[in-house]
Formats: C-alpha cells, sequence, structure tokens
C-alpha cells in the first residue's frame, strides 16, 4: 500500500533523502524532518533557498500526475522594489527566461500584485531590513515547472525574488502548516 505525505519545505532544505553531492556535505534533507518510509519521493522539487508546500508519495504514478500541466502550483514571492502592474501583466503574458542556455517563453500564467502582505506562517523569516530598499509581494499561478522558473520570471521583468513560498498545488493549501511540519495522508487530491 502506498503512503502519502503534504509537507512544509522549510528554507534551506533539499528536496531529496540523499545527498549526492561531492563538494556540500553538510545539507539538509528531507529525511530528517520525518521518519519517511523507504521509497518515498518528492513531487516536484523547491530549491534549497525555496520553502512551502511539497507533496511526497511512495507512488511514481501519482508523481506524474501532479507534475503534469493539468495541476496548478501557486507561489508567493517577495520581490525586490515595488512592482508594477506592467511587470505583473508581464509575468501574466509570459515572458523569455533562459532554461539550459537556451531561450525560453513562459506560457501565460496567473499574477497578481499581494496587497496586503500575505501571513505565510507564523515565525515568518526576514529576509532584510526595510532600510535596504523595499520590496513586494505577487502570486504567481503556474501549470509548467521548469528550473527556478519562478525566480527566471521576476528577474526578467526588473525584480528578483527575494523569498519564494508555494502556497498551493491542485486544490490542497499551505495553509499554517509550520515549517518542517509533516501530515500523512490516505491519498493525494489535487
Amino acid at each position: 500500500m502506498h503512503r502519502h505525505f503534504i509537507i512544509h519545505k522549510p528554507y534551506g532544505y533539499l528536496s531529496q533523502f540523499v545527498n549526492n553531492q561531492t563538494k556540500r556535505k553538510n545539507k539538509k534533507l528531507l529525511g530528517e524532518l520525518h521518519d519517511f518510509p523507504e521509497g518515498t519521493m518528492s513531487i516536484g522539487r523547491l530549491d534549497e533557498d525555496s520553502e512551502g508546500l511539497l507533496f511526497l508519495t511512495t507512488d511514481g504514478k501519482v508523481s506524474e500526475q501532479v507534475r503534469s500541466k493539468k495541476v496548478e502550483k501557486e507561489y508567493y514571492a517577495q520581490v525586490d522594489g515595488l512592482i508594477t502592474e506592467q511587470a505583473v501583466d508581464q509575468l501574466r503574458q509570459g515572458v523569455e527566461i533562459g532554461i539550459r542556455g537556451q531561450k525560453y517563453k513562459t506560457l501565460p500564467c496567473q499574477a497578481s500584485l499581494l496587497t496586503p502582505l500575505p501571513i505565510i506562517v507564523a515565525g515568518d523569516r526576514k529576509v532584510r531590513e526595510e532600510r535596504h530598499g523595499s520590496t513586494s509581494w505577487v502570486s504567481i499561478t503556474l501549470t509548467e515547472g521548469k528550473f527556478r522558473q519562478v525566480r527566471k520570471m521576476t528577474a526578467a521583468v526588473g525584480h528578483p525574488t527575494l523569498r519564494l513560498v508555494r502556497v498551493r498545488i491542485g486544490t490542497v493549501k499551505l495553509d499554517q502548516l509550520a515549517p518542517g511540519g509533516v501530515l500523512e495522508v490516505d491519498e493525494l487530491i489535487y
């Protein structure tokens, strides 16, 4: 019988269970958060500097379905500077980014300025002091998932991402699951 988990991946963790990097051995791995069964895999990834909602499963078929373009993934990005409605509109229409040395135009997506500022979770981590420049938050909902896509998209419109949190996969929301929190579920309904 397969097992499924919903977790809040904290900042600084790799979305994997085995560190196969030879140069950087002291990395934090998902297995440190919970006693997961053998064969557990993450569905999609969040890079080490990103945080938020992540599904884990022992069922490869579910992994393939969730990663498909039919399932939306929503991110909250804290970006450098005060993002304009024009920049948000560019995100909606799709922007050109680089993927493996090739130019790629992202698919149109949902994007909006977040005001008031989102309450992600208790114990929010501060990215930088306000005196070092203003920041703003934008919501971006994608159906594709290229390598570091959201970060590349916000940089392409002149507002590099300072903090990135995945808050929704399909119908499942991060809500108030604390960083490092793990919920085992009977099935992943997305």
